[in-house]
């Protein structure tokens, strides 16, 4: 759970914050290379400008030049745009997702090239840590474990604060509207080409299956599993992969609300669900794929008397920029 830790804030808050708002004011409401240093946000008449984000509208009296993310999961998208983030939270380090910084693998080293720190670790929010940052720009996410939602108003108060909806859009889409918000446009929509001419060439060179694929997400047999849909970021770049991915029937999702990306099924009902040729294993890596083929329940599909189970990659849950190209290398290693 998030918590602003108990210290006290120096009496040099107000100046430093003063400093940190005096560009911005908030109104009332061989991959593709992505890893050059970060660009500077065109300087033109769109500024001021104002933007719209999930809490309302923010004015910005220039381009943002010390952002900080207090949500890892957009942080690879700042970056793969070149925004100038000067700090960004972490989660816990030495993970399979996460290096000993607690950044995402799939960023981490581009993260420390161009001398981003760590807010704070653990996804503890910090408060003192990101006043200490002088940000002219704070990016908050709407929901996950990396969300500081709750403490919007507090932030907001002191910084100019966006937030942003990663779980309902493509990277693409999120990279687009943080480029509006930065002033890096052109950064997004270069990442976005790039991303997409590396896509269409791994796609000459696979050998793709007869039918439709499964995208799983599997947790074992005490716990639901969750399968992509037709509308999941997984499916849009598998599918420019040529590969055509399947959910699950609506009556077998478990979910609470209605979702775009997964399917949430029992563990009992993993068979009727799992209706592809292959099954690709979100957050995968070989170990779960013998513990998926291994488990006597799910014998009898299809991928797995044939097979064809094959894991994503432990960064292929939350995709950016860098995770996405990743993706791609391992699709292509499987039926390349």
């Amino acid at each position: 759970m998030k918590h602003v830790r108990p210290r006290t804030v120096l009496a040099a808050l107000a100046a430093t914050v003063a400093l940190a708002l005096s560009g911005c004011s908030a109104s009332s409401s061989a991959a593709p290379a992505a890893s050059a240093p970060a660009s500077d946000a065109t300087e033109d008449a769109s500024w001021p400008r104002t933007v719209t984000h999930e809490q309302g509208e923010l004015t910005l009296d220039a381009a943002p030049q010390r952002i900080v993310s207090t949500t890892p999961s957009v942080t690879g998208t700042l970056l793969a745009i070149g925004a100038p983030v000067v700090a960004s939270a972490a989660t816990a380090p030495g993970t399979a997702v996460a290096d000993e910084d607690g950044f995402f693998r799939q960023w981490g080293d581009v993260a420390r090239e161009r001398g981003v720190e760590v807010l704070y670790p653990n996804l503890e929010l910090d408060l003192e840590a990101i006043i200490s940052a002088e940000p002219d720009l704070v990016v908050v996410s709407t929901s996950g474990a990396d969300s500081v939602l709750d403490q919007y108003e507090q932030i907001a108060e002191l910084f100019p604060t966006v937030v942003v909806n990663y779980s309902d859009k493509s990277w693409q889409d999120l990279a687009t509207d943080l480029g509006e918000i930065t002033g890096h446009e052109d950064g997004a929509a270069d990442a976005i080409a790039d991303f997409d001419a590396y896509v269409a060439e791994a796609a000459e060179s696979l050998t793709l299956p007869d039918g439709p694929v499964s995208v799983v997400s599997y947790n074992g047999p005490t716990d639901d599993s969750a399968i992509a849909k037709e509308t999941s970021p997984w499916a849009g770049i598998l599918g420019d992969l040529g590969l055509e991915v399947v959910g699950a029937p609506d009556e077998l999702d478990t979910s609470e609300q209605v979702r775009q990306d997964v399917a949430w099924v029992s563990f009992e009902n993993l068979t009727a669900a799992i209706t592809g040729t292959q099954v690709w294993l979100l957050s995968g890596t070989p170990d779960d794929v013998a513990e998926l083929t291994a488990e006597p329940t799910l014998q009898n599909l299809e991928a797995v008397t044939t097979g064809q189970v094959f894991e994503l990659g432990p960064t292929s849950f939350r995709l950016d920029y860098y995770s996405a190209t990743a993706l791609v290398d391992t699709v292509v290693g499987h039926l390349g």
